[in-house]
């Protein structure tokens, strides 16, 4: 991230400078028979123009300039700097043209004193000064000298010519100085007013904004950066980072239960990658009374070639057998499970009915139990059963009701923030 916009900022920068330059150049300083004077001479102080005794070299300066004749242009402003006759006006045209014949060969360190003294000296025009300090801001992110790319750009984002390429400079020079919580103070009020305006947040920020958490090893600073770049760029390394973080997480994962539900959402969006986790998944669900789901999340690993050694297929073969052998017996007894649950005064059977069928991929039967088991009520854990009847909308197609469903979890940290997550994968879907 660093090596790509370093060199981005390289690349553009010298032109950015040569076109800022010309402008002033022009807008600033112009040659006449009796002199050298600023375009609005007659409506300025005297003391805005350029002495006799510099306008000699000074238009030497600006004619080698305009033929392109860089060396001999600076030869003559040195000429000048060296007349101890010049007063301060004609130190803010040398730097004028300075900045120019600089910008124009590369030379970034005298361009940056010549930009800085242009944004401090008091004679630069008003509508030309926030440029000027911008200009300051990205020659000092291109030495490196990223406090006073700070001071700069902060200053330039004040004066009005705050832009996402100056957010970026700004924010990433706290961040390549090692100074992270200084990165955050920066970017979360700049994201949070895009997000306020409906606008989405850059990826590179949003980047900038989980490492710096990471760097700082602050957990729930890192999932929430990671929930926002999910949010706004569903690639599947963000989804991934973001749901083996929670993994990691134990106020996440508390529970076994929990545990099977980051699992279900990792599988759904294709991030489920170890093939400890395919193990522990399918356990689980044997477990929790899912073994049509054991069976088909072992068949989707050895499908995607998650079992690499011998060892790892033998034992993962055994548990399929184990679930295939568990899947069959539960599906001969469903229909006496399902007639019992029908009879029970409250929901529960027919949410442990609906997850079996769930686990079957029977989604709009699933969807049906589940629904009818919160109706009745008396639910053991009506976050986890709202929880099961989304993810059953969802996988039936039924977007809509899944989001309302999502919505309905509550009472449960770690599955409200996974029914969230859920919501988002649905309006990606």
């Amino acid at each position: 991230m660093r090596n790509n916009t370093m060199n981005a900022q390289s690349g553009s920068l010298a032109d950015t400078l040569a076109r800022l330059a010309a402008t002033l150049v022009l807008s600033a300083a112009v040659v006449g028979a009796t002199g050298f004077v600023t375009a609005a001479a007659a409506d300025k102080k005297d003391e805005n123009k350029v002495s006799k005794d510099l306008a000699k070299p000074l238009k030497a300066a600006q004619d080698a300039l305009q033929a392109k004749k860089y060396p001999d242009a600076l030869a003559k402003l040195k000429e000048a700097e060296g007349n101890p006759k010049k007063t301060p006006y004609d130190e803010h045209v040398i730097n004028v043209l300075a900045g120019s014949a600089y910008a124009r060969t590369n030379d970034f360190p005298d361009a940056e004193k010549a930009f800085e003294a242009q944004a401090n000296d008091g004679f630069t025009e008003a509508s030309e000064l926030p440029r000027i300090v911008k200009a300051v801001a990205q020659i000092n992110y291109q030495l490196k000298n990223y406090d006073k790319a700070i001071e700069y750009g902060n200053r330039a984002i004040k004066n009005g010519a705050g832009d996402d390429e100056i957010n970026v400079i700004v924010g990433q020079s706290y961040y390549l100085k090692n100074d992270y919580k200084g990165t955050l103070k920066f970017f979360q009020p700049v994201i949070d007013a895009d997000i306020k305006a409906g606008r989405t947040p850059k990826d590179q920020q949003l980047q900038l904004v989980m490492s710096s958490c990471v760097k700082i090893e602050d957990a729930d600073c890192t999932t929430k950066a990671l929930e926002k770049l999910v949010t706004y760029y569903p690639k599947p390394d963000y989804w991934k980072d973001l749901l083996y973080t929670l993994q990691q997480d134990r106020s996440q994962t508390q529970s076994d239960k929990n545990t099977l539900q980051l699992f279900r959402l990792m599988s759904e969006v294709d991030v489920l990658a170890r093939a400890d986790d395919y193990t522990e998944m399918a356990q689980l669900a044997m477990e929790q009374g899912s073994p049509g789901e054991a069976q088909h999340i072992l068949e989707k690993g050895f499908q995607k070639g998650i079992f690499a050694d011998q060892r790892t297929k033998d034992k993962n073969q055994r548990l399929l057998d184990q679930a295939k052998k568990a899947a069959a017996a539960d599906q001969a007894s469903l229909p006496k499970i399902e007639k019992d649950a029908d009879a029970a005064p409250t929901g529960d059977k027919d949410v442990g009915v609906g997850l079996a069928y769930l686990g079957y991929q029977q989604y709009d039967k699933a969807s049906d139990l589940l629904s009818k088991g919160l109706s009745k009520g008396g639910v053991k854990s009506e976050p986890e059963a709202h929880l099961l009847l989304g993810i059953a909308q969802l996988k039936a197609g039924h977007k809509d009701d899944a989001v309302k469903s999502f919505h309905a979890v509550k009472g449960d940290p770690a599955l409200e923030r996974l029914a969230n997550l859920w919501t988002l994968h649905a309006k990606q879907a």
